[in-house]
């Protein structure tokens, strides 16, 4: 009879106030990869933030009468320890990522862990995606949205302001990416049929307005509308997906 390795026995084996130390051990390592990082980009700070100010400078190209501005005495500190710690987020998470994997593993069993896999593996891009678009689109969205500033009016505003906002699009956008893949994971998992999600394609469309609402800092109907119609596009073709795997089962299931 084969038996199961030392690690294997350990882990399964593991007290509560073992997985709270494995826990603790875990985070404190996410937590020092995350100081690290934000203390090699620290210096590069300039570069960064040209970057995320970007899509605001191009709509001031436009002519737009809007004004990027610090509004206090700490607001330039502030600033740039945001944008590092975001920076360092992003840079860091191949690490705290390996981390909590190694924490949440032992306790998933083998084909668990390739749904794990394939999840992750189509996750990434998805979000990567979803980023991207946003900054894509952030450009027009802002030039719209200063578009109702009066003629006699200057938009001033801060750059704490902005930084939220521009990290909460960016943020929710890669999210929005994902909620998609969650539906075509639960019908491949048996959970939910394509023809279940086909007829619930008004809630589909609801929940997206839904989220975007909750995704846009300033509750901007615009600004929702932008988050919401990639999201149904998106929720669509993971029906069709769902719709198509259905199908296949179906197939499967009548040679068998």
């Amino acid at each position: 009879m084969a038996q199961a390795s030392p690690s294997d026995t350990k882990q399964g084996a593991m007290t509560l106030a073992e997985h709270f130390s494995e826990l603790r051990k875990r985070l404190v390592r996410s937590a020092l990869a995350l100081i690290v990082c934000t203390i090699a980009v620290w210096n590069q700070f300039s570069e960064i933030f040209a970057v995320i100010r970007a899509p605001y400078d191009s709509v001031q190209g436009l002519g737009s009468n809007a004004v990027l501005a610090l509004t206090g005495i700490t607001s330039g500190f502030s600033l740039q320890l945001r944008v590092s710690l975001a920076a360092a987020f992003v840079l860091s998470s191949p690490i705290w990522i390996y981390q909590l994997w190694r924490f949440i593993s032992p306790g998933l069993k083998q084909n668990e862990r390739k749904w794990a896999y394939a999840f992750t593996a189509v996750a990434v891009p998805l979000f990567s995606c979803g980023v991207v678009l946003a900054y894509y689109v952030m450009p027009r969205m802002l030039d719209i949205l200063f578009e109702f500033t009066p003629s006699d009016v200057e938009n001033v505003t801060s750059v704490e302001s902005y930084l939220s906002f521009f990290l909460h699009l960016t943020l929710f956008f890669g999210i929005g990416f994902l909620l998609p893949l969650v539906l075509v994971t639960l019908n491949f998992a048996g959970i939910l049929s394509g023809e279940r999600l086909k007829a619930s394609w008004r809630w589909l469309i609801l929940g997206s307005f839904v989220f975007g609402a909750v995704a846009t800092p300033n509750g901007d109907p615009l600004a929702m509308t932008f988050v919401a119609l990639p999201m149904i596009a998106m929720s669509f073709i993971a029906v069709g997906i769902a719709l198509i795997n259905d199908r296949r089962r179906e197939r499967q299931a009548e040679v068998s």
